[in-house]
């Protein structure tokens, strides 16, 4: 780390901040031709998601799903009754292949979380149908990580929350869209 660290506290040369802080001073230190400040957003967000992705795996496997089968029966569930979709739809809401997307139909049929039903009118139609099971599994893991998330915010004002979700969205836009 830099000897010129930018972030001190009003005790000489004792740094504060968290760890994207040292970072971005180290890069500004080290490269002061480059303008670092976007590390500032994006390596906490990384920080933030692989934290998130700790905490969500722990609370879905209390459950026991994986993140990938709380995510399908999520979108099941959203759909409310007769919670189905097709493979395609499942797909498009999960955002995985159509190869991702057929094995993990076919372990979670394994698991008693779903089941295939044919359209009676067009067998060529087959739905994904979240079972009693699976209803249930997503129903209370769904419950336990907003506990979770919601502890996360506490104190956290709602103008200041709205304005993080708003600059989030409009990247997150951005990206979607390319």
């Amino acid at each position: 780390m830099s000897s010129n660290i930018r972030i001190v506290s009003s005790q000489e040369n004792v740094p504060v901040g968290d760890e994207v802080d040292h970072i971005v001073a180290a890069w500004e230190d080290q490269r002061p031709d480059l303008d670092a400040r976007p590390l500032a957003l994006f390596s906490r967000l990384l920080r933030l998601g692989r934290h998130l992705d700790r905490i969500r795996r722990s609370t879905f496997g209390e459950f026991g799903l994986e993140t990938w089968e709380f995510e399908m029966l999520s979108a099941l569930r959203r759909q409310g009754e007769p919670f189905r979709l097709t493979a395609g739809q499942l797909m498009q809401e999960t955002l995985v292949s159509s190869g991702t997307i057929t094995n993990r139909i076919d372990r979670m049929v394994e698991h008693g979380f779903v089941s295939r039903v044919s359209e009676p009118s067009d067998g060529r139609v087959v739905y994904v149908v979240a079972t009693e099971n699976g209803i249930s599994a997503v129903d209370k893991a769904m419950e336990a990580l907003l506990v979770v998330e919601r502890s996360l915010i506490d104190g956290i004002e709602p103008g200041d929350n709205k304005a993080a979700v708003t600059v989030i969205r409009t990247i997150l836009e951005r990206m979607d869209s390319e």
